[in-house]
């Protein structure tokens, strides 16, 4: 089964940086752009808007590592007799 504590790990293994942070800059760069592009625009980010932009690249990032994780966990548990 996979563990809370391996998925923590795993979140800064250079194993999974890779695909994880394309796919951050990918997908939370249209986010960001969705959500915080005209404020951006506007002169109008708040401390608080940066904050959630930031949770904007974050949320993809850990939601790939965690995939990536759960793939190669399932897959070493089918390669075991």
């Amino acid at each position: 089964m996979v563990s809370v504590r391996g998925y923590l790990s795993a979140l800064v293994d250079r194993k999974f940086m890779g695909q994880g942070v394309k796919v951050a800059l990918l997908v939370g760069t249209v986010l960001f752009t969705i959500n915080h592009g005209p404020a951006l625009k506007a002169g109008m980010m708040t401390r608080q808007r940066w904050i959630s932009a930031l949770l904007t690249y974050l949320v993809p990032y850990s939601v790939n590592v965690h995939g990536q994780y759960t793939a190669l966990a399932k897959r070493n548990l089918q390669d075991l007799p």
